[in-house]
């Protein structure tokens, strides 16, 4: 039986990930490893929390000692490696976190990796979820590729593209068998509300104001997160070791843009007037350092691997939308803090 680590296995794109590599690999024993940080939540993940093949690991890959503690008890196959600081925001504020979990953290995972694997790296393989943001800013045209110079501005893109190349210093140095995959924004259910749309359908729910940056003119492209797990399964399993894949929605917003479709579609779900969500939005001044353009070119991981997106913008947002309005226990859970209660009466932490 092949034992796969996931790492942030309880946040956004991670119980997306996990429940569909417990649920598709009953053969696989699947650990999901997650510090149950603000936006890890096990919550996500209770349709399969019984099941045989799945195991939840409390703990923080910043701690060296506990890393190889669990590599030495479990003898893992493979890792997906999503566990990482992930909003701009607050990485502005408190950049050394980013760089404890997003850089440390992956050295210690790298480090118990090789350690385990280095007498044979045969059917092993250390899987690297990164970000578009690596790439810097993009300019009114061009679309990043895979060879696209590194260029990050902000503290959490510096964090990770540190991480990228470590994994790829290891891959050069020691022959540790990995694959990368930077990946455009992700929306979809399950998503902490203190990003862009879980934010606002929150805040359009509750007569909130929609704060966007600048003159809200910056673009990004926008990546279902059900069809970024369908693409990680897909490069974990059929990926060239020591390629990196962009994995990106094809398709390109401006904020106000996308800001004004969502309130449009939550006023008509709402049965509330047209328009009526529009006052909400308020200009607010920019963050530093904020790219004007990301847009990924996912023709690689199309051509090899077959993979694209099975839904247009619009058919996810509303998707999304409506899983919000469904699942609003949920979202209250979030927003005051009582899911952390829900750790604590199943694992009595």
């Amino acid at each position: 039986m092949k034992k796969i680590l996931i790492t942030g296995g309880a946040g956004f794109i991670g119980s997306h990930v996990t429940r569909r590599f417990v649920i598709n690999y009953p053969e696989y024993q699947i650990f999901n490893l997650d510090k149950l940080t603000y936006a890890g939540n096990l919550e996500n993940l209770t349709d399969i929390e019984d099941e045989a093949n799945y195991k939840f690991l409390f703990g923080d890959i910043v701690d060296e000692d506990f890393v190889n503690s669990i590599f030495r008890d479990h003898d893992f196959d493979g890792i997906v490696h999503l566990a990482a600081e992930s909003h701009v925001d607050r990485s502005i504020k408190d950049p050394l976190a980013f760089v404890k979990t997003n850089v440390i953290g992956t050295m210690n995972l790298l480090n118990a990796a090789k350690n385990q694997w280095e007498e044979n790296f045969e059917g092993k393989r250390f899987h690297h979820i990164s970000t578009d943001e690596v790439y810097g800013s993009l300019g009114t045209e061009g679309l990043f590729t895979e060879t696209t110079a590194y260029d990050p501005n902000s503290p959490y893109s510096a964090s990770k593209a540190s991480s990228d190349h470590f994994v790829r210093a290891y891959g050069e140095t020691y022959g540790l068998p990995y694959v990368i995959t930077n990946c455009s924004n992700n929306y979809g259910p399950n998503h902490f509300p203190e990003k862009l749309i879980p934010l606002f359908i929150n805040n359009i729910i509750t007569n909130k104001p929609l704060p966007v940056y600048g003159d809200g003119n910056y673009t990004r492209d926008w990546l279902f997160v059900e069809d970024h797990a369908i693409a990680i399964d897909l490069v974990f399993h059929k990926g060239k070791n020591y390629e990196t894949y962009n994995i990106g929605g094809f398709n390109e917003w401006k904020n106000i843009d996308l800001v004004k479709l969502l309130c449009f579609i939550m006023d008509e779900k709402l049965g509330r007037p047209k328009d009526t969500s529009l006052g909400l939005i308020t200009y607010v001044k920019d963050r530093p350092g904020h790219d004007l353009r990301y847009a990924i070119d996912a023709s690689k991981i199309n051509k090899e691997l077959g993979w694209k997106p099975s839904v247009t913008f619009e058919q996810g947002l509303e998707h999304t939308i409506n899983w919000y309005l469904s699942n609003q226990e949920w979202l209250n859970n979030v927003t005051s803090g009582d899911y952390q209660e829900y750790y604590k009466k199943q694992y009595n932490k």
